[in-house]
């Protein structure tokens, strides 16, 4: 039930990621948003771990903010791993992966915050 809640969410911000940031693109049926949300979903839990320990000097000097460089970075990835399976999710570069994982991440926590999690006990 977790996971499909997560993906839920995942799904629903991004989105609003292709309705807020021009340069993010969604050209497909609504189903194949849970697929992209699937697939951005895989790629935070195995790219984004290796990445962070890549960059921990970056992620120490920056106090954190390069995070979401790396944000941005898993976007586009999600964006090149799209369109090889021809799903229709496309990122037209760095910037608009940058502000797209940055309103991802906002409305994401946005909904965990109002979703309650059925596994935490009240």
């Amino acid at each position: 039930m977790r996971f499909l809640l997560r993906l839920l969410i995942n799904a629903a911000a991004l989105w609003v990621a292709t309705r807020i940031v021009s340069g993010v693109t969604f050209s497909g049926d609504p189903v194949y948003l849970f697929v992209v949300a699937l697939v951005f979903g895989l790629l935070n839990a195995l790219v984004r771990p290796v990445l962070k320990l890549l960059t921990c000097p970056l992620l120490i000097l920056t106090l954190g903010l390069f995070t979401f460089v790396i944000n941005g970075v898993i976007l586009w990835l999600t964006s090149g791993l799209s369109d090889a399976l021809g799903i229709g999710f496309h990122v037209a570069g760095f910037w608009p992966a940058f502000w797209g994982a940055l309103v991802v991440s906002i409305v994401s926590v946005l909904l965990s915050l109002l979703i309650p999690d059925p596994a935490k006990p009240a």
